[in-house]
């Protein structure tokens, strides 16, 4: 286990540091007498007061540690020891001038340390020694590059003196890229247990050459943070999370940051979490990613919503999902003040409609009791609302929400269908008590999904049907656009599809895919593998609407279009009709808001245009600027200048018929 220094092992260390670099300095001086002395003189240095200060550390000194973790021989420890007293110690350069016979060489470089330092060897010169292959000791910037190797200005890493001098930080390059992981709540029992596997998996392979890679896939990025941040505890390292976008292409700097990591590993007692976002969406990318996976030998956890393609690594894959519902509402207890007025039953209705994650269940209670009105008590419906925000997350960034005050009493529908559309209602209301506790779900989770058709002509009224749809259950609406969900490229299409149905699975907000005839024609004989892959998407997209936790919506103008095999796996379809002469006098009536002011209107007469729901809408709506214009009220010759407007945009011929008698 990784300890803090104490107080006093900075002290001790920073003495054993001293008297290591008096070392280096007697040998410097010694080296200097023979330069002017033809009597060879020993070192006025001994080891005994470094031996006497090792055995006040406890744990060894940094520079104890350093030599063994990179196998440094005494004389590239001496090396390090050099450059590190350049650094902390002014003589020391001024010494360093000295013995190369030049005071403006006041620097060290490696032939000073091969004629001045014991047991000197040629392989410390060498790339793939550990001072050089670890950039523990490097060239310094504004050498001249063509000068020889054992010429060239040294300097000690910036990172390696932190470490020397007792100061644990991490490398300024990687932390550019890379930010701590946060260990800001305890995980749930299952979040725990995941934690317990990864931990066995480790030290399983502790003293092997290469740690197995750990990967974490799921939609719940935050939750797999935690749990690796918390395995990672237990082993005694600090945890950084790095997305993949910052893995460079180029060799030489995939090179830099390969060995930076790998040093950092060994300096810090560091792991990395590799977060895959831009993961599948570039071929050239992911061989990037792969080949950065496939050098790093420490400990590695790759966090990602898909399963994905590593490399020659072993590794060890863990799905990781939300806590359970008997889970958050043990969270909501604790993040919740005591006394609350929210019920357990409460509770339990809100765990059943969403499913969050311990920092989103926090941040909810949070934002409830900012917005409670009697304190410390948030109403159910405070923390509902509360929920909704917590849960749009991504949604926001994939699907258009929208937001409407339509209620049923709004829609001019006959009977029968109002009668559905208050079904699907209950089903949605009433799912956690049919399918959790009366058992449903446990017997088959097949076929649970509430999933609906709306079908009929353009302004029918099916958007506004599941506007009101969301406002009877109080849930988000959110607009899916399949004309650029489906992709001509194999997978994407599925891809595209996943990432929707994992962003709102978190809250069951309801999913509108508008114009479902882009996906769901008639499915062809499989001629080519286009064919294939087309119905391959049409499968996952029916797998996905019935394992659902929400309602998902589909709209089609054409219901003959869509295959039978597919209609029979919908719970419910909903025709909307193109209204009637009665139904088109009711949609006028209650078309304009009680506060547009009107004169004449004829609702009998206006019902005459033969047009649907949603082209009187935008007639009525075109009729009332253009009576706003005039500073009149709206009248009949401004709903027929409009409706001659909305004709000539449908490409549609007005006829005397429809508007005889308006004026």
């Amino acid at each position: 286990m990784r300890q803090q220094p104490t107080d006093a092992w900075l002290d001790a260390n920073q003495r054993y540091l001293s008297l290591a670099i008096a070392e280096v300095r007697a040998l410097l001086a010694r080296h200097e007498k023979r330069a002017t002395s033809s009597v060879e003189s020993p070192a006025e240095h001994s080891s005994q007061p470094r031996g006497a200060a090792r055995s006040e550390l406890d744990p060894p000194a940094a520079l104890e540690r350093v030599g063994r973790t990179f196998g440094l021989s005494d004389f590239e420890r001496a090396v390090l020891v050099l450059c590190a007293g350049c650094e902390l110690d002014a003589d020391v350069s001024s010494q360093c001038g000295r013995a190369q016979g030049d005071s403006q060489r006041g620097y060290p470089t490696f032939g000073l340390a091969l004629a001045a330092l014991d047991a000197a060897h040629w392989s410390a010169v060498l790339p793939d020694s550990p001072l050089r292959r670890w950039h523990l000791v490097e060239y310094a910037t504004g050498g001249l590059p063509s000068a020889p190797i054992t010429t060239r200005p040294l300097r000690i890493d910036e990172r390696v003196l932190h470490v020397l001098t007792g100061l644990d930080v991490i490398d300024e390059r990687l932390a550019a890229v890379a930010t701590p992981a946060a260990l800001d709540h305890e995980l749930v029992p299952t979040h725990r247990q995941t934690a317990d596997h990864i931990v066995a998996a480790w030290n399983r392979l502790s003293q092997s050459r290469r740690m197995p890679v750990i990967a974490l896939y799921g939609p719940d990025l935050l939750s797999a943070r935690a749990i690796a941040a918390h395995a990672c505890r237990r082993f005694g390292w600090r945890s950084y999370v790095m997305s993949d976008s910052a893995i460079p292409a180029n060799q030489h700097d995939l090179h830099l940051l390969v060995t930076l990591w790998e040093r950092e590993m060994r300096l810090g007692s560091a792991a990395l979490m590799l977060e895959m976002v831009g993961a599948g969406s570039d071929p050239s990318r992911d061989a990037v990613v792969r080949g950065f996976v496939d050098r790093l030998t420490g400990p590695l956890v790759v966090i990602g919503r898909e399963r994905q393609e590593l490399g020659q690594q072993r590794t060890a894959s863990f799905e990781i999902v939300k806590p359970t519902a008997g889970e958050q509402e043990r969270i909501w207890l604790e993040a919740l003040p005591a006394g609350s007025a929210c019920s357990l039953a409460e509770l339990r209705v809100l765990t059943s409609q969403f499913s969050l994650n311990v920092p989103e269940i926090q941040s909810a209670a949070e934002e409830a009791l900012a917005h409670a009105t009697a304190v410390p008590a948030p109403s159910a419906e405070t923390l509902w609302n509360a929920c909704r925000q917590q849960s749009r997350g991504r949604l926001d960034d994939l699907a258009q929400r929208l937001v409407s005050t339509a209620r049923l009493g709004d829609l001019v529908l006959p009977d029968s269908q109002k009668e559905v559309l208050e079904d699907i209602v209950m089903h949605v209301r009433h799912r956690p008590t049919v399918h959790d506790a009366w058992g449903f779900a446990a017997k088959s989770n097949r076929g649970l999904g509430i999933s609906a058709l709306f079908a009929g002509p353009s302004g029918t009224g099916k958007t506004m049907a599941a506007e009101v749809l969301a406002g009877a259950l109080t849930l988000d609406l959110y607009r899916v656009d399949l004309s650029a969900v489906v992709s001509k490229y194999i997978g994407e299409t599925e891809k595209n599809l996943r990432r929707i149905f994992d962003a709102a699975d978190a809250g069951g907000a309801i999913l509108l895919f508008d114009e479902a005839d882009a996906l769901f024609g008639k499915r062809s004989e499989v001629k080519d593998s286009h064919d294939r892959y087309a119905n391959v998407e049409v499968s996952y997209l029916l797998q996905r609407m019935e394992s659902y936790r929400g309602l998902a919506i589909l709209t089609t103008n054409l219901k003959s279009a869509l295959d039978n095999a597919f209609l029979r796996r919908l719970r419910f379809i909903v025709q909307f009709p193109f209204p009637d002469v009665a139904q088109r006098a009711e949609i006028w009536r209650r078309v304009f808001p009680h506060g547009t002011p009107t004169a004449g209107l004829n609702v009998e007469r206006l019902a005459q245009l033969s047009v649907a729901g949603g082209s009187i809408r935008n007639v009525a709506l075109k009729a009332a600027f253009l009576a706003a214009d005039t500073n009149e009220p709206v009248g009949m010759a401004h709903v027929l200048r409009a409706a001659r407007a909305e004709y000539a945009k449908l490409e549609k011929p007005l006829t005397d018929a429809e508007v005889a008698g308006w004026l």
